[in-house]
């Protein structure tokens, strides 16, 4: 297997701006040459970890990857930037990430017509932010071929900025403010920018989430049975925030885990092996 950590302004020196050193970590497991598998291509997996917008957790970058990597996934962890610096740098970083998968396709054996993109708590906001934005004006002003993605993971995420379901923090720290015009909620509540060329979405959340309410997950669902998008929904009654991989390598606390919480590993991987196949259904 290849290990790389790629820092994306040693190739996009723009996004070194004003100290930005967002990183691209490559999980790329090597062709089996024995078995006649020189040019075999992978789908891959965009993680974005959790943090707020104030970090980027550990517990939702290596662990998770790793979960993958046996299934057949190439395996990308961004380490995007975070507080003190603001939207939409980290969109734009997410473009960078997409670009360079691009451009290393044939070496890395990447498919680039099977791309998914996961996202943990303010991370399930940026993937669900560039699923649903990839193409908007901020990006497109440095990315001016920006590609979609063709499915998102989305795990406990930070959906809508409407004060009522709304983590704050994360759009505090996101936009450096706490008082956001009508039309800032709007052009950061993921819901509300859900159209018909949206990407089918995997969903999970606690009901007794208490950090983000499972609202925002409720909402995202809506928005994309109203856009008549595929998504798959599991709503766990127990559990805290930021599960992660739900077992004793990433909650401190044994108690807070439910054995039902892990299941979304393996219904995630089943979900995505159906949307990223040539032949869906």
């Amino acid at each position: 297997m290849k290990y790389e950590i790629l820092h994306l302004k040693d190739f996009f020196p723009a996004l070194g701006e004003n100290g930005c050193d967002a990183a691209l970590t490559a999980y790329l497991p090597d062709n089996l040459t024995e078995m006649g598998r020189d040019d075999e291509t992978r789908p891959c997996l965009l993680i974005c970890p959790g943090g707020a917008y104030g970090f980027c957790s550990q517990r939702e970058a290596e662990p998770i990857a790793l979960h993958f990597l046996p299934d057949g996934f190439n395996v990308f962890v961004l380490n995007y930037s975070v507080a003190p610096h603001r939207y939409p740098v980290q969109l734009r970083e997410v473009a960078a990430a997409m670009e360079l998968i691009g451009q290393n396709a044939q070496m890395w054996h990447c498919d680039t017509e099977r791309i998914a993109i996961m996202g943990f708590s303010a991370g399930g906001h940026l993937a669900a932010h560039y699923s649903t934005a990839y193409d908007c004006p901020e990006v497109r002003a440095l990315f001016p071929d920006s590609k979609p993605v063709q499915a998102s993971v989305l795990c406990y995420p930070v959906i809508t900025a409407d004060p009522a379901w709304a983590h704050l923090g994360s759009f505090d720290a996101l936009t450096g403010k706490t008082d956001r015009t009508q039309e800032e909620l709007l052009n950061f509540s993921c819901d509300k920018l859900v159209t018909a060329h949206t990407p089918p979405a995997f969903l999970w959340h606690t009901a007794a989430d208490s950090c983000v309410p499972v609202m925002n997950s409720l909402l995202y669902a809506q928005a994309l049975a109203a856009n008549q998008i595929p998504f798959e929904l599991h709503v766990y009654p127990f559990g805290e925030h930021g599960l992660a991989t739900s077992d004793d390598q990433t909650i401190d606390n044994p108690s807070a885990v439910h054995a039902y919480d892990r299941a979304w590993l393996p219904a995630a991987k089943k979900w995505l092996r159906v949307m990223l196949s040539p032949v869906r259904g």
